[in-house]
């Protein structure tokens, strides 16, 4: 099995004031056959860390080196 998970197209992301809580509606593949969708649960310092860590690597050398087609 080759899995992966995508954000589920036209579902946004949604946060719980309450709790804190971030709700992240994927889509779970194997190849390219949907297998199921459900929610990614984050909690409000999962969803912080998640959120700089994903700055830090669009910001990074590597993604520009993808870009210009150069394999990291």
């Amino acid at each position: 099995m080759t899995w992966h998970a995508s954000p589920q197209q036209a579902a946004a992301p949604i946060g719980d004031s309450m709790t804190g809580e971030v709700r992240v509606p994927v889509a779970l593949y194997d190849l390219d056959e949907l297998q199921a969708e459900v929610p990614l649960v984050l909690s409000r310092i999962e969803a912080e860390a998640l959120r700089d860590r994903l700055i830090a690597l669009l910001a990074g050398p590597a993604l520009s080196m993808i870009r210009a087609g150069v394999p990291a």
